[in-house]
């Protein structure tokens, strides 16, 4: 993973890191300095993450993951959760369930829902809801956003 664009940025990861760890996340991974020459910031999973965290309800820009466990028969309150956040740029669903991954999908507020990892295709539309991404780049909806629409009536 490549440096994030400043040390300004780099601090404020690591302050969303340390937040969620004072509130009582647990670290997953080793909290390792950088070699190289740049501001990185090692890639970090945080666990025992709950929903009023600052580092679950902001967007952190840098390379951390925050998993919440959930009960498969709770999906209502697995959408409640995550669509209480401002931002709705992207989801990952982890399940070996199809039909609450159907189900999830249907009810996430976000521009892209993954399923199991599943990768982006530039040729599917990217940008978020609410306060994440305005419009959509990549796809036919990227392409048309770069485009007018005219209507033409005649009569001969």
């Amino acid at each position: 993973m490549g440096p994030v664009v400043s040390e300004e940025q780099q601090r404020r990861i690591e302050g969303y890191v340390d937040s969620g760890l004072e509130q009582g996340a647990t670290r997953m991974t080793k909290r390792a300095a950088a070699d190289a020459r740049g501001y990185f910031v090692q890639p970090t999973v945080l666990t025992n993450t709950t929903a009023s965290m600052r580092v679950v309800r902001e967007e952190i820009f840098g390379p951390v993951l925050c998993a919440m466990r959930f009960e498969e028969n709770d999906l209502s309150d697995i959408t409640t959760l995550a669509n209480a956040s401002d931002y709705g740029l992207g989801a990952v669903v982890w399940t070996n369930n199809l039909s609450a991954a159907h189900h999830l999908v249907r009810k996430l507020k976000a521009g892209t829902v993954r399923v199991n990892g599943g990768g982006l295709d530039p040729a599917l539309p990217f940008g978020g809801f609410k306060q994440s991404g305005w419009g959509r780049e990549n796809g036919r909806a990227g392409i048309e956003a770069y485009t007018e629409l005219k209507s033409v009536a005649m009569a001969f």
